[in-house]
C-alpha cells in the first residue's frame, strides 16, 4: 500500500501560442489548486484494493460528489486539515478497507503487508491492530520506494498521466469551469480504469524484485545512483527486421488475409495499401482511390471525436450549472469514512429541502395572489 497526491486542477504540459517578445509563456489551466491524497493497495496477483480518497477540509460534503455515484462503489472518502493521511486515518484504513477485503478463507493463515516508513504506519495503534489479525508488515528501507514500491514503479506515474490527460480534454471545452471535487474524481475514476489495469500491477512487482522473488532485480534498477553512469546496452536495430523480403510462397496467403479483413480505421487500411504495394505493380489510379478512402475515414472519426467531446462538454456543464446545497455527510461514530451510502443520505436530504423551499415559494406566491384586488380598466 502506498499513498500518493494530485493537485485537482493540474493538467498535462503542451504547447500555446504566445508572443515571441517573451522568453516563456504558461499554458492556462482551471483555477483549483487543491491537494487531494488517496491510499492504494495491490496484491501480486493483479489485484487492487478500493482506494481511500483524503479530501482537504473539516468534513466531507455532499456538494463534492456528482449527481451518479455509481461509478465509486466501494470507495471510502474521509477529510483532514492538510488533505493528507494520519495515525488515525491509517487505522480506519485497515479496520474498513484491508482486513475485511482482504480475509483468508482459512482463519490459521497469515498476510504480508508491504508499505514504507511513514510515521501513521509506525503508530502503536496501526502495528497492535494488524498483530491481532495476524497480518505481517514489511516496511521498505527508507529512500527505496522508487525502486522497491510496486505503485511507484509502474502504477502511480501512468495513473497521474492518464489524471491530467483527462483534466486536459476537460479544460480545453469548459474553459470557464473550474475543475471542482466533483470533476476530480470523474477524472480519475476514468484514469485509475486505464491505470490500475492487472497487467501493470503484476509488472510493478515484477520490477520491484518483490514476486516473483529476485534479488538482482533492484539491485540492477537502472534508477540506482551507482548505475547511471554505466553505459547504455546496445539495443537491437528495428529496421534490420524489415530488411528481410517477404517470400514468394507467401504471396497468396498474406493477399488473402488482407483482402478478407475489414479495416476499422485508415491506420488499418495504411497498413494494407502496403502489403498490396509489395504483392504487385503500383498504379497511380490505385494509389488516389486509397488515399481518398483514407481521407474519407480520418474525417469521419474526427467529426465522431469532435461529437464526443462536445456531448462530454455539455454534461459538464449542466453538472456544474445544477444548484447544490452545502450539507455535511453524517457518518457513523464508529466510523470516520464516508462510504456511498452516507453520500447517498445527503444529497436525498439536500434534495428534500430544496423542494421544501420551492414549494414554500409557490405557496407564498399562491396567498399575495389571493389578497390582491383585480381592477377591470375599460
Amino acid at each position: 500500500m502506498d499513498e500518493a497526491g494530485i493537485m485537482e486542477g493540474l493538467g498535462e504540459n503542451g504547447l500555446v501560442v504566445g508572443s515571441s517578445e517573451r522568453r516563456s509563456v504558461q499554458k492556462k489551466t482551471p483555477g483549483s489548486r487543491v491537494w487531494t491524497s488517496f491510499i492504494e493497495c495491490v496484491s501480486a496477483t493483479g489485484r487492487a484494493l478500493p482506494p481511500l480518497v483524503i479530501f482537504k477540509g473539516k468534513s466531507v460534503q455532499q456538494q463534492w460528489f456528482p449527481h451518479d455515484l455509481s461509478y465509486f462503489k466501494d470507495w471510502q472518502f474521509t477529510a483532514t486539515k492538510n488533505g493528507w493521511t494520519s495515525d488515525q486515518t491509517a487505522v480506519e484504513w485497515l479496520k474498513k478497507i484491508f482486513i475485511p477485503r482482504t480475509q483468508p478463507s482459512d482463519p490459521s493463515e497469515r498476510r504480508l503487508l508491504v508499505l514504507d516508513g511513514h510515521g501513521s504506519h509506525e503508530s502503536v495503534d496501526f502495528m497492535y491492530l494488524c498483530y491481532q489479525h495476524k497480518i505481517h508488515l514489511l516496511y521498505l528501507p527508507p529512500h527505496t520506494s522508487h525502486v522497491l514500491q510496486p505503485l511507484d514503479l509502474s502504477v502511480f506515474s501512468p495513473l497521474k498521466h492518464f489524471y491530467r490527460k483527462e483534466v486536459g480534454s476537460l479544460s480545453l471545452l469548459t474553459d470557464s469551469s473550474p475543475i471542482g471535487k466533483q470533476n476530480f474524481l470523474l477524472c480519475y475514476q476514468k484514469a485509475r480504469e486505464q491505470a490500475l489495469s492487472s497487467s501493470n500491477i503484476k509488472g510493478g512487482w515484477k520490477a520491484s524484485g518483490l514476486w516473483p522473488v529476485s534479488i538482482a532485480k533492484p539491485l540492477l534498477s537502472r534508477l540506482l545512483l551507482e548505475n547511471n553512469n554505466k553505459g547504455k546496452r546496445n539495443a537491437p536495430n528495428a529496421a534490420d527486421s524489415l530488411k528481410t523480403p517477404l517470400s514468394i510462397k507467401s504471396w497468396p496467403s498474406e493477399a488473402s488475409q488482407v483482402a478478407w479483413t475489414t479495416p476499422r480505421k485508415s491506420k488499418d487500411l495504411k497498413a494494407q495499401v502496403l502489403h498490396f504495394s509489395q504483392l504487385e505493380s503500383d498504379m497511380p489510379t490505385k494509389r488516389l482511390l486509397f488515399r481518398k478512402i483514407t481521407k474519407g475515414f480520418d474525417e469521419k472519426d474526427s467529426l465522431l471525436a469532435k461529437a464526443q467531446l462536445q456531448i462530454q462538454a455539455l454534461e459538464t456543464q449542466l453538472e456544474a450549472a445544477r444548484p447544490k446545497r452545502r450539507r455535511k455527510v453524517e457518518t457513523s461514530p464508529n466510523s470516520r469514512f464516508a462510504d456511498i451510502k452516507a453520500i447517498q443520505h445527503a444529497q436525498e436530504k439536500a434534495n428534500v429541502a430544496e423542494n421544501n423551499k420551492e414549494d414554500g415559494e409557490e405557496s407564498e406566491i399562491s396567498e399575495n395572489e389571493k389578497n390582491c384586488i383585480v381592477v377591470q380598466v375599460d
